[in-house]
This record gives structure tokens, sequence and C-alpha cells, in this order.
């Protein structure tokens, strides 16, 4: 049990103590279970709410005449961050793997897009690959993160989970579409109705305190979207990257990428699935 407990992160420890709390029924436990989600939520969104941060601080107070360009001190200072929870077990060496897929996955991804013309980096720096500045693969390695971390901290469980070997086609199928829409048909509604088919049965336990509820995994899969989002539009309106019409003024991110991030959602949900365990609920 001790080799066990060294995997875990310091949150691990101070969620144990939250976790002992007895709050009295009631208006009390309601805000307690209230409480302790936001704070585990918060936990879980460590990487990338850093990395948001940095973002917007930098778009508003960087100088202009600086000797390091913008978009290279937000790489220096992710690759500080990731440092510094590792040192600090504030992460998991697991979801530091994840990041690292991520990274990979998320950089190759953004050196054809940005070449089909997708988006843009408007900004110049030196520690970059194409037109991709390398501090963009830990925007996709933020999700990634959170997902390890939320997977981990609410200790998911799944019933009438898919075939692995299902849904390891169906995240292949959607990242070739990333990439093949541009010289074929796009085929994502094909892919969320197969997503919908496959995972319409599934359901996500999470327990926040002592005991386990459930939603829908398609519906976790959508929030989680949205939250994605949501956030996508704080990095543009930092001027981390500009959309076709965003080049002259920032207005909001097309709700049609919203689609986008659901399917990359579940790209990054088989992912995480190599480093965490997919257990269904106890009886």
């Amino acid at each position: 049990m001790a080799s066990k407990q060294v995997s875990h992160s310091r949150f691990h420890a101070f969620r144990q103590r939250l976790e002992a709390f007895e709050p009295q029924p009631g208006i009390q436990l309601w805000a307690y279970e209230f409480l302790l989600f936001g704070i585990k939520q918060a936990w879980a969104c460590l990487f990338g709410g850093l990395i948001l941060f940095l973002l917007l601080a930098t778009h508003f107070l960087y100088p202009d005449d600086a000797p390091l360009h913008r978009y290279d001190f937000l790489t220096l200072s992710a690759i500080a961050i990731q440092i510094a929870l590792l040192l600090f077990r504030l992460e998991t060496l697991r979801e530091a793997a994840v990041i690292l897929i991520f990274h990979v996955v998320g950089t190759v991804m953004e050196l054809f897009k940005t070449a089909a013309g997708s988006w843009v980096y408007p900004e110049d720096s030196l520690l970059h690959i194409g037109d991709v500045p390398l501090f963009t693969g830990f925007m996709y390695a933020a999700v990634g993160s959170y997902i390890a971390r939320v997977w981990r901290i609410f200790d998911f469980r799944f019933s009438h989970y898919p075939p692995v070997w299902a849904t390891w086609l169906l995240a292949a199928a959607i990242y070739i579409n990333f990439f093949a829409h541009h010289w074929t048909v796009d085929i994502r509604y094909v892919l969320f109705a197969v997503a919908g088919v496959i995972f319409w049965r599934t359901r996500v336990y999470f327990r926040n305190w002592r005991a386990h509820r459930w939603m829908p995994l398609l519906i976790g899969f959508g929030l989680v979207a949205t939250f994605i989002w949501f956030a996508e539009n704080i990095a543009t309106f930092a001027n981390a990257w500009n959309y076709p019409g965003q080049e002259d003024g920032w207005e909001m991110v097309s709700l049609a990428k919203l689609g986008s991030w659901y399917l990359l959602m579940l790209i990054s949900f088989v992912l995480v699935g190599l480093v965490q365990p997919i257990r269904e609920p106890d009886q």
C-alpha cells in the first residue's frame, strides 16, 4: 500500500483531509459538496488554468520591446510549470506522460492546420516548428492533463463501456478526418452518429465525496467540450492565435468549433485510457 501512495500527488493527502469533514445534513451538506466539487475541478484544471493565465497576462503586460518573443516566453514558462509540478509532486508521472502524448498529437495537427490556413499565429518566435510556436502543444496537453487528473480525482467508473477496439477505431477515424476533410468529404456528422451509438448506454460514475453519482458519458463529453470552447475564446482574445475573421479585431469563436472540440474530446478520452484504468462501478 505504501508504494501505491508514492504515485499520488500532494493533493491526494489534502483531498483526504477535506473528505474527512462531517457536514451537517441540509444546507451545510449541500454547500460542502458544492465547494468540494469546485476545489477538485480547479485542481484538475491546474495546468490548463496556469497556461490560460499566462496567455492573458502576457497579452496585457508583456513589453513590446522585450528581448525574448512573447511566444518563446510562453513556451519556456510552460516547460517550467511542468518541471515544477513534477518536482513538488503536484502532478504524477502518469499525468506528465499524458501531457507528452498530447503535445506530440497536437503539434502534428497544428502543423497541418496552419499550413492549410485554418488559423494563424500572428506573432514572431524562435522556438517553433514551421509556422507553429512550441507553446501550442502545451495547450493540447492541458486538455489531456485535465482529463487524466479529473479521472483520478473523481475516481471514474464506467458501466456499459464499449469495446476498447471500437473506441480506438473511432478515435483514429476522427483524427484522420481532421486532416482528410480538406481533400475529401467531411464525415464529422457520421462520426457524431457513431459516437452516439457506441457510447449511448455508457455511464460515467464519479465520486465527489463518499458516494458515486453518474451521468451519461456523452453529456460529460459535451460539458467538457463547452468548457474548452470558452477557454478558446479567452485564448484568441489574448491573441494566442487568430481564426479567419479575427485578424482585424477579436470576435467570438464560431459555435461550429464546439463540434470540433467534442470530437477532440473523444480522442483525448481514448488516449487517457492508456494510463488510467477503465473500471466498472462497485456493486
